[in-house]
């Protein structure tokens, strides 16, 4: 690629887990905001498609890929095939993940819950962002470079129900830690975002119990959030408005994990 058109270019984001939810709210935020977005998903279906069509009405380029976070040996290809459709690589939004397979005493917590839980959820995550760092810091670039890991309020609010969930996340937070003192010096900055009670898909089948809890104070915004809370607070961190601020952490949960008497 000239130089020319490196300058031309649009940054380019990868998103894990973009297809839906709140991964798709990030996409479309990102696309809005100036990238041009890859994401990935386990299995394409039609809306992942509709997506990509919607970036490209606002002027960018989409581009959905197959990809399971748990098949490490994959992940180098799933960078390589986002740096030649792209011409680099600025950005990865770690979103993908899982919840608990089952809720339940953790007493009985079987190591095959366990297992799965955090293949995906951190050891994934982690190994895919190790690659993608280590592609990032051989491909010069005129924008900035970030990382931004979408966790949850589990990485310090305890649910021994589904506490494989749980540790994952804490895994996670540390996981954002680590990179950020690693990448400090190559100019890329990490981020984590928390977000607490989201209305997505995954929420619906708890929506009324969540509802009177709102109204009992566990959130003290008393609302849901939405993705595009999420999406929003994201797409600031990617763009590198928070640069100096490489390993902070954002609760985006409507103060529900602020300590109270």
């Amino acid at each position: 690629m000239s130089d020319n058109n490196k300058l031309a270019r649009r940054p380019v984001a990868l998103v894990t887990g973009g297809q839906r939810g709140i991964g798709a709210a990030i996409v479309r935020r990102l696309a809005q905001d100036g990238f041009d977005v890859a994401f990935t998903c386990r299995t394409p279906e039609d809306i992942a498609h509709e997506l990509c069509a919607e970036i490209e009405m606002q002027g960018g380029r989409g581009l959905v890929l197959a990809s399971d976070l748990q098949d490490l040996d994959a992940h180098a290809e799933l960078v390589e095939n986002v740096v030649a459709w792209g011409g680099g690589l600025d950005c990865l939004i770690n979103n993908a993940g899982i919840g608990s397979p089952s809720r339940g005493d953790l007493l009985d917590m079987q190591p095959s819950a366990f297992n799965l839980v955090i293949d995906t959820n951190l050891r994934g995550t982690f190994f895919l962002t190790q690659a993608v760092a280590r592609r990032m810091l051989q491909l010069p670039s005129v924008h900035h470079r970030s990382i931004v890991n979408v966790s949850s309020v589990s990485v310090e609010m305890a649910s021994p129900e589904r506490g494989e969930y749980c540790m994952s996340k804490a895994g996670l937070g540390m996981a954002t830690k680590l990179f950020a003192l690693r990448l400090a010096t190559e100019g890329i900055g990490v981020f984590e975002v928390r977000p607490g009670v989201i209305k997505t898909d995954m929420t619906a089948g708890v929506a009324e119990k969540y509802e009177r809890r709102f109204q009992e104070g566990l959130v003290p915004m008393q609302r849901w959030g939405e993705t595009s809370d999420i999406a929003s607070i994201v797409s600031a961190l990617a763009s590198g408005q928070f640069g100096f601020a490489t390993g902070t952490v954002i609760h985006a949960d409507g103060g529900l994990a602020i300590p109270r008497l």
